[in-house]
């Protein structure tokens, strides 16, 4: 880091700017006036310039003191904002998650885990991620809930909640009288842009289903393949624990007994270095007893 003057200097200087005088400044810090003074003049040897014209009590910023000044006004005001923030989240885990996973389980078991008494509460931020990331340094969040492979880069803890695996989902409507379903009639529903999870269920289940890839709609998450399998518009690739609750109510069918694992999991992230390590913790716990039911004993698991 680059050396840089006093920080009470810095402040001192500010306040004197904004307010005109010495004196005012003093009495805003809580200082004398000769302590602002002085912290001026060691900001003034420090840059070998001067910030300010003195008539009397009358301090005239500079016009290059004037732009200092400016600089230092939005850098404390973000201090006192991270501070404020600070303080009003101490009693708080802020929890980044995917947005398909909040709707289809975690809100769900963040209910039952505030019935717990936790002595925290869980503030979860729903978000759309293509790839699942974190940065906990410029993000303000203590953990995440994340997809991938459980590597997430090194300062941070991880430890696997369930496994990824895929299956086609759709309406209970769309099933012929043989409770099958043939997707050369059926539109197909891609829940990713880039249609990544129907080639990679195709390319595992080694099922002989030949129907055309580049028809049909396509989505941005699985919550909206989701709610569109579901109002039968067509059959779209699901997560099957994400889909439990849906099986569970007959809301969604799967049309085929096959699953296939991509060899990803949801994780719950958390920094290495952190004051409510404990906290976290204590959720994870809670978290892995009720993770959503990915076991049916009429599917072939691949």
């Amino acid at each position: 880091m680059r050396k840089i003057p006093p920080l009470y200097a810095l402040r001192a200087f500010e306040s004197a700017a904004r307010t005109g005088t010495a004196s005012l400044a003093a009495e805003e810090l809580c200082l004398t006036q000769s302590a602002v003074s002085k912290h001026i003049k060691t900001l003034e040897h420090y840059f070998d310039c001067q910030l300010f014209t003195r008539k009397g009590p009358k301090m005239i910023v500079t016009p290059q003191g004037q732009i200092f000044a400016e600089g230092l006004k939005y850098g404390f005001k973000q201090i006192e904002e991270a501070c404020a923030i600070f303080q009003s989240h101490r009693g708080v885990l802020r929890l980044k998650a995917p947005s398909t996973l909040t709707m289809r389980w975690l809100l769900s078991a963040l209910r039952s885990y505030r019935n717990t008494d936790p002595g925290i509460s869980v503030q979860t931020s729903s978000i759309w991620m293509d790839i699942d990331t974190v940065d906990f340094f410029s993000e303000p969040y203590d953990c995440a809930i994340l997809l991938g492979s459980g590597n997430f880069g090194e300062g941070t803890h991880s430890s696997k909640l369930f496994d990824e695996w895929l299956i086609p989902i759709c309406s209970p409507a769309l099933l012929n009288d043989k409770g099958s379903i043939e997707l050369t009639n059926q539109e197909i529903i891609h829940p990713s842009p880039d249609k990544r999870d129907w080639r990679r269920w195709l390319d595992k289940s080694k099922l002989d289903l030949a129907f055309d890839m580049t028809r049909g709609e396509v989505f941005d998450t699985l919550e909206q393949g989701n709610a569109a399998a579901i109002s039968g518009h067509g059959v779209s690739i699901g997560d099957l624990a994400l889909c439990s609750e849906a099986i569970l109510n007959k809301q969604l069918v799967l049309p085929f007994k096959t699953a296939v694992s991509t060899g990803d999991g949801y994780y719950l992230v958390w920094p290495k270095i952190s004051g409510k390590d404990d906290y976290i913790r204590h959720l994870l716990m809670f978290l892995k007893k009720i993770v959503p039911c990915v076991n049916y004993p009429d599917l072939e698991y691949k």
